[in-house]
């Protein structure tokens, strides 16, 4: 992923607390083999600490791919909104020679995927991300002698991605003036398709913590 240095995180804790949010679902993936595709899947996950967690049905061509390189790369992204050139144009110039562009933040972790397969493992696994997903606890308990979740741990495997490097990227025209950046959130705001709200807070709040774009 390639990131301008005005596109790049501020510090860690932005693109944790981005995650923090409830952006939880992401792109896994995984080197195929020589002179195939590459094999990607998109599900939920867990943060737990320097490791992701995630399980995938046990018949997924994943694991294949998986046991023939375990380096991975799991990207999460959202709050995406495509900006017409007329929102861009510079100052005095026709609305028409704007450019357009997209806006986007979007969260990389490069990893080593680690399969868990042993079945009061893969039940921790599923108590972690159920901890998460549904923290007041309404759900059945996960054990592997208890239903509903015993008889179906078989047909799953768990995932450990450790993570070994982290990459993020507010793509929002921070570089550009002050007053564009403004009216370019308040033309999102006002259209209100699809993220366009979410994009333009995040526009707004670069700008709050950025002010004008010092190289």
């Amino acid at each position: 992923m390639f990131i301008q240095p005005w596109d790049a995180s501020l510090d860690e804790a932005e693109w944790q607390a981005w995650i923090a949010e409830g952006h939880d679902f992401g792109l896994l993936s995984v080197n195929g083999p020589p002179g195939g595709a590459p094999v990607a899947v998109p599900t939920h996950f867990a943060g737990d600490g320097d490791h992701l967690l995630i399980h995938l049905a046990r018949p997924n061509p994943v694991w294949k791919a998986i046991e023939n390189d375990p380096h991975v790369l799991f990207t999460v992204f959202g709050d995406y909104a495509f900006v017409p050139g007329p929102w861009r144009a510079a100052a005095g110039a026709p609305p028409t020679d704007g450019v357009p562009t997209s806006y986007y933040t979007a969260v990389q972790f490069t990893c080593r995927a680690h399969v868990v397969d042993d079945p009061e493992a893969k039940a921790e696994l599923l108590r972690r991300q159920l901890a998460h997903f549904q923290p007041d606890g309404d759900h059945a308990p996960v054990a592997v002698d208890r239903p509903p979740y015993g008889r179906m741990l078989p047909g799953i495997r768990g995932l450990r991605l450790e993570v070994a490097e982290v990459r993020a990227k507010f793509k929002y025209d921070d570089h550009k003036p002050v007053e564009h950046r403004t009216a370019v959130a308040d033309h999102l705001a006002e259209r209100g398709r699809g993220l366009d709200v979410p994009a333009a807070h995040q526009q707004r709040r670069r700008l709050d913590r950025i002010g004008p774009w010092k190289p």
